[in-house]
């Protein structure tokens, strides 16, 4: 055994070099296909927590569970979670060396409204509110009963997390949201580990088994009805596992850059901010069993990314106050508008990537900055002179900015361009800050069709049974255009949803 933790150790180890931090889209390492399993310099980011984590031996591994859960990220823990609380005995197979998926690399928090935090913080909120904005957002191609359903159950989801130890009390807001309901840890830290670790600590503490380095390949089924799965395991052991239910949780593809090519070869070279796993393995699955898919053509650029490592610049930097200037040193958009919005703004530059420029206070609040400086993506200047000395912009066009900038914070009024949201602080604390931006692959809103009891759905819209799907592989939710915050509450509350209706499906049996 101590062999073994010793090699572990410095595989681990070795990712964390390689890697080097949330995101490494470069083509050459996105090329993962289908259920080709990612080579070893592909492997996703291990962070301290999730690293450290002891996954289910092989040897503890069973011929049939109850429910068998395909990947373990948030949709899939939560999922896991439900269906123990009712009685099952499920398993999770996580083909990566480690649990998280893309919930590892959220950075902004979880929207929820009418939540209790939200009243005790005197944010006053409405479901309602919730799914016109999101409906707004999504340019009003959203599926309405499934908005309906993840809106008017977003508070209980929150109050789900903080029963099992995971409180996102600090509330921020988002882009195409006109009240605070962006949920963050209490630290105001980025959501992501701190999500997957109290999820992996639940499974764990629930003896839930959970197997890394197991790739499902095909899930099987039976007189019309799915019955289990095949599993290779550490590359080089196939198993058939069955099971009454397979709830598959595998995620986007917005690191299959041949899918992404298919249906939008306008984003061909454009890096993506998607940890290698994220290659549509459940997607391309649930089809060959009959299952259709929804806006496959919808996927999301993320305006603000950091382009040498990939790396997502999460929006609640913005959502504290931080501008986006050119290289001119002049604001040229609503900071907080949607994200295609302000993805098609920065693509109107000549130089198509800009500069968010905050303060020491905006810093204070938002605790990934700390992140992004460690990685060196973080310019300092202990005046705006020095600041922009250090962005090649002109010093007095950046002064006049921010001047500007502090006024319409003081009269809370944008005139320049109508900001409304996140007006809360100036920013007049020394020293500055900035980070070169440009828009990356973020995420992909088509996906498998699914119903509110997270059903997969065949052509005839009639449920397959015994399948069920949540989180990003699922698409129609979002519509056009997903809203920031938007996927941590769907990982939440439909993975919750896929684990409570694949039970009671079981036991129906």
């Amino acid at each position: 055994m101590k062999k073994k933790a010793a090699a572990t150790f410095i595989l681990v180890l070795s990712f964390m070099l390689v890697i080097a931090g949330c995101g490494s889209g470069n083509q050459n390492q996105n090329q993962s296909q289908g259920n080709e399993k990612p080579t070893e310099s592909q492997e996703t980011e291990a962070v301290s927590g999730a690293s450290q984590t002891n996954y289910t031996p092989i040897d503890q591994l069973k011929d049939n569970y109850d429910i068998i859960i395909v990947g373990a990220g948030g949709a899939g823990m939560s999922a896991a979670l439900e269906a123990k609380e009712k009685g099952m005995n499920p398993v999770i197979f996580e083909k990566m060396p480690i649990a998280g998926g893309n919930t590892m690399k959220s950075s902004s928090g979880m929207n929820a409204s009418q939540t209790k935090f939200q009243k005790e913080q005197g944010i006053e909120d409405s479901n309602d509110l919730f799914y016109e904005e999101t409906l707004k957002g999504g340019h009003d191609t959203n599926d309405k009963e499934m908005l309906r359903f993840f809106v008017d159950n977003s508070a209980n989801a929150i109050e789900w997390l903080d029963s099992i130890g995971i409180r996102l009390n600090n509330i921020t807001i988002t882009g195409g949201m006109n009240e605070k309901r962006t949920h963050r840890p209490e630290d105001g830290s980025a959501v992501g580990q701190y999500l997957v670790n109290g999820l992996v600590k639940n499974v764990q503490e629930k003896e839930i088994p959970l197997f890394v380095n197991a790739n499902v390949t095909e899930i099987t089924e039976k007189d019309g009805k799915v019955n289990g799965v095949k599993v290779l395991f550490d590359n080089k052991d196939e198993k058939t596992i069955t099971a009454d239910a397979v709830v598959v949780t595998t995620g986007g593809y917005g690191a299959n850059m041949d899918m992404i090519g298919e249906v939008r070869s306008d984003l061909k070279g454009l890096v993506t901010t998607n940890q290698v796993g994220s290659t549509g393995d459940g997607i391309k699955m649930i089809e060959k069993l009959g299952g259709v898919t929804v806006d496959m053509d919808q996927i999301q650029v993320h305006p603000t990314v950091q382009q040498d490592k990939s790396y997502l610049i999460g929006e609640a930097v913005r959502g504290e106050g931080a501008i986006l200037v050119s290289s001119e040193g002049k604001r040229f958009t609503i900071e907080l508008d949607t994200r295609d919005n302000v993805t098609a703004a920065i693509n109107k530059l000549p130089e198509k990537s800009a500069y968010l420029v905050f303060d020491s206070g905006v810093k204070s609040r938002a605790k990934a900055i700390q992140q992004y400086e460690e990685m060196g993506f973080v310019i300092q200047g202990d005046s705006i002179e020095a600041l922009a000395k250090e962005m090649g912009v002109p010093a007095d066009q950046l002064t006049a900015t921010l001047d500007t900038w502090n006024s319409a914070v003081k009269n809370k009024k944008d005139a320049e361009f109508g900001r409304t949201t996140a007006m809360d602080n100036d920013l007049s604390g020394a020293p500055y800050y900035a980070i070169k931006i440009s828009p990356g692959i973020h995420y992909t809103m088509g996906g498998v069709k699914i119903n509110t009891n997270t059903e997969v759905l065949n052509k005839d819209g009639q449920p397959i049974p015994g399948l069920y799907a949540a989180g990003e592989l699922t698409g129609g939710l979002h519509g056009q255009n997903r809203i920031g915050g938007n996927s941590v509450a769907e990982i939440i509350i439909f993975g919750r949803q896929a684990g409570i209706q694949s039970a009671e499906f079981v036991k129906a049996q």
